[in-house]
């Protein structure tokens, strides 16, 4: 049976767990954030509303997305890439807030990468049902610099695999304040989201937010 993501215990987990060279799962470490971190997101998708992109395939993506930071990540029928303005309003995306750059530096140096900053977070909320098929981020330039993901509100099924498409990945259950950092030998790891149960966060309701730090210009 799969785990009871509403029942693990914060104090039964190491606050570090080694996924793959270069991977870390580090427990609850946006914990204490998240309050901040929510009122941010709220600033920032207010300014950016969130929608669902389009692949170049043409099929409509399960999760609501937007973006803050000198860059964000689209798509749409020309393909995937970043841009430093938003294609629904032509604006520049809204300033990183100060809480997402000091947690992603924070996570970024506890996984042993120093002087990361970051200049795209990519936004999402998922609602029960949505997920995200296991992909490669490599459309950053400096591969670098590593990817730092924070889960808040509803727990998720994440999955990290290898280099290749058909690497088996591992099941990682996440919960809220949790925060996982690849780079190095597992940046170009395939990576997922099975889609998300339902269920109600005292802090963002049916909703699970994910933001995705990156190095990406």
């Amino acid at each position: 049976m799969p785990p009871d993501l509403h029942s693990l215990d914060l104090f039964e987990r190491p606050a570090q767990q080694p996924i793959a060279p270069g991977a870390v799962l580090l427990h609850g470490l946006a914990l204490a954030a998240a309050p901040q971190l929510l009122a941010d997101i709220a600033q920032v998708t207010t300014a950016a509303p969130l929608r669902h992109l389009v692949t170049p395939g043409g099929f409509r993506m399960s999760v609501a997305m937007s973006n803050c930071g000198a860059l964000g990540w689209v798509s749409d029928e020309r393909g995937y890439r970043y841009s430093a303005t938003d294609p629904l309003t032509g604006q520049p995306w809204p300033p990183m807030p100060a809480s997402f750059r000091a947690l992603a530096a924070d996570a970024a140096s506890q996984a042993g990468f120093g002087a990361f900053e970051p200049d795209a977070c990519l936004v999402n909320r998922y609602e029960p049902g949505a997920r995200l098929t296991l992909h490669q981020d490599r459309d950053e330039r400096d591969k670098r610099q590593p990817i730092v993901s924070v889960s808040l509100g509803l727990p998720a099924i994440f999955l990290f695999g290898g280099p290749k498409r058909n690497d088996r990945p591992q099941r990682l259950p996440l919960v809220h304040g949790d925060v996982v950092v690849w780079g190095g030998p597992s940046r170009l790891a395939y990576h997922g989201v099975l889609p998300l149960a339902d269920g109600e966060h005292p802090l963002t309701g049916p909703y699970r937010f994910n933001l995705t730090f990156r190095r990406a210009g």
